[in-house]
């Protein structure tokens, strides 16, 4: 809120060289920053009494979008990436979908391990949650399981995440 949008009777005053100047009414306060040809905002209204300040509006907001800019810039985004299985894969082809899971894992990004089932092999799905079980074995010293195999239609997935 800045300047005739505060409504409240009392407030606390802080001058725009960081000073306190106490508690006081809310028009003494718009009228010393009207002296000093400043705006008169709201910095935090769930205090009691709220907080204002006397400064320039247009620095301030400048200074709150460039603080969230860097806050932004230092987050972490994490991607799912996803690895695809077939039941009937072979130990060579598994091993180079571990090494690709490795790759991704050590970039620190979350592994989505899908095992798809196509046809005759629904009739199997429980007896080829073991590849599942080999996949996070051979990622253990760089990965855990985030999400156990669970079952969703005709795939079974889980999630492996970066050991910490």
């Amino acid at each position: 809120m800045i300047n005739e949008q505060i409504r409240d009777k009392e407030i606390r005053l802080i001058g725009e060289n960081g000073e306190q100047l106490g508690i006081m009414s809310a028009r003494d306060a718009m009228k010393m920053a009207k002296e000093a040809e400043l705006d008169l905002v709201k910095i935090a209204p769930a205090a009691k009494p709220p907080v204002c300040k006397i400064i320039d509006y247009g620095k301030y907001r400048y200074e709150q979008a460039r603080k969230e800019k860097e806050a932004k810039k230092k987050q972490k985004t994490i991607e799912v990436k996803e690895v695809r299985l077939s039941p009937n894969i072979d130990v060579n082809d598994l091993n180079t979908k571990v090494g690709a899971a490795r790759k991704f894992i050590e970039k620190g990004n979350k592994v989505k391990v899908t095992l798809r089932f196509r046809g005759r092999e629904m009739a199997h799905m429980q007896s080829s949650k073991h590849i599942l079980d080999d996949f996070a074995e051979q990622l253990k010293d760089v990965a855990s399981v985030d999400k156990p195999p669970k079952i969703e239609g005709r795939n079974m997935t889980m999630f492996l995440t970066e050991k910490r």
